[in-house]
């Protein structure tokens, strides 16, 4: 294995995705555009990228091994006390296994899954190991977990806010990246249409029925995109606000995705829980979309109040309805110019790659 700290060499990089479903699919939510993201970036500046993902994923022209296997169940859907459970023939162990056998043709493994295995196993590699953790604190296995790699294996765990390392005991030895979005792919619209906009996993921790009480409310059109994930929640949904002018679009591609979300008046975000950061937001600012979200976890970081969109207080559909009537206080080039400023593609590869370089160093010298 050729370590090396000069930010001037190829590193030779192993991406490893997580197990819950292919890249692609949409079921790995913002963990998969964060990942293409990365990818694409680190290429441009010559360093060789190879991604592991689950069998029947798209690697968007970066070099891939496919492996089969039963997906995981996600961290999300489980308790704070909930057991670590890997099911048989599991596409998690056969993912590391795989790492295991070619970590000596590496310079560094990049690992994108919040799963105990990866973790766990750190320590039994030579080749170092980042960790991107996508969630806050969910159950008290992960959290433990990733604190004996924090501890042992210093500067590693690399996290997309404050308020989601927040939520960890550990929340110093964490590494804040933020996020970062190619922003030649993002169109800005000077003139919106009428409706408002909601992008996520239709799931209960994202809050969405929220958003559809505020529409119906309001009366103001909602167009709904992202993976429908729970069937029976978004039928729910239907049934409890059967005058809200609401539309579901469907799990879109990002060129798709960024037609449709340049167009809204705002976007709303709705969350239960601690949002590790929201990659939606910036790209719906990068459109020049305001965003109404609420006061919590990492959309309130990348949110400015009265100058980007609004912060509202977390679970008030009143406060939604309040800041959607606010909206022509907003000028839409503000919201493009925070992207440009924080974050692009460019900034967010500055910050992974003095991540790596900071990385490599400190093993060196261990």
């Amino acid at each position: 294995m050729a370590t090396t700290t000069s930010p001037n060499k190829s590193l030779k990089l192993l991406f490893v995705s997580n197990p819950i479903g292919p890249l692609g699919s949409g079921l790995g939510g913002g963990v998969e555009l964060t990942l293409r993201n990365i990818a694409t970036e680190l290429h441009q500046r010559g360093h060789s990228i190879k991604i592991v993902a689950t069998k029947g994923s798209t690697a968007w022209g970066r070099p891939l091994v496919e492996i089969a296997g039963a997906p995981q169940i996600s961290a999300q859907t489980q308790g704070r006390d909930a057991p670590v459970i890997i099911p048989a023939s599991s596409v998690l162990a056969n993912l590391w296994d795989y790492v295991r056998q070619v970590q000596n043709d590496y310079d560094l493994i990049f690992n994108f899954a919040y799963d105990w295995l990866p973790f766990y196993l750190t320590p039994f590699f030579t080749c170092p190991v980042a960790h991107l953790v996508s969630m806050g604190s969910l159950t008290e296995a992960m959290d433990q977990i990733i604190e004996q790699v924090a501890t042992r294996f210093p500067g590693t765990i690399g996290v997309h806010s404050h308020a989601q390392a927040a939520t960890f005991a550990f929340a110093d030895r964490c590494r804040c990246l933020g996020n970062g979005i190619d922003l030649s792919v993002y169109d800005f619209c000077a003139e919106p249409a009428s409706w408002v906009g909601w992008v996520g996993r239709i799931a209960p921790e994202k809050g969405l029925e929220d958003a559809v009480a505020a529409s119906q409310i309001t009366g103001i059109s909602m167009k709904i995109m992202g993976f429908l994930e729970n069937e029976a929640y978004w039928q729910q949904i239907l049934r409890d606000y059967p005058n809200a002018p609401v539309e579901y679009e469907g799990f879109l591609s990002t060129t798709e995705l960024q037609q449709r979300l340049r167009q809204c008046r705002s976007l709303l975000m709705t969350p239960r829980w601690v949002e590790a950061f929201g990659n939606v937001a910036i790209e719906a600012l990068a459109c020049g979309v305001p965003v109404i979200a609420y006061r919590r976890g990492g959309p309130a970081e990348i949110v400015e109040d009265g100058k980007t969109g609004f912060l509202v207080e977390p679970d008030s559909v009143a406060g939604l309805v309040e800041a959607m009537g606010k909206l022509d206080q907003i000028e839409r080039h503000v919201c493009r110019q925070r992207v440009e400023a924080q974050y692009s593609a460019k900034a967010m590869g500055d910050r992974i790659e003095q991540w790596f370089l900071d990385i490599l160093s400190g093993r060196q010298s261990s």
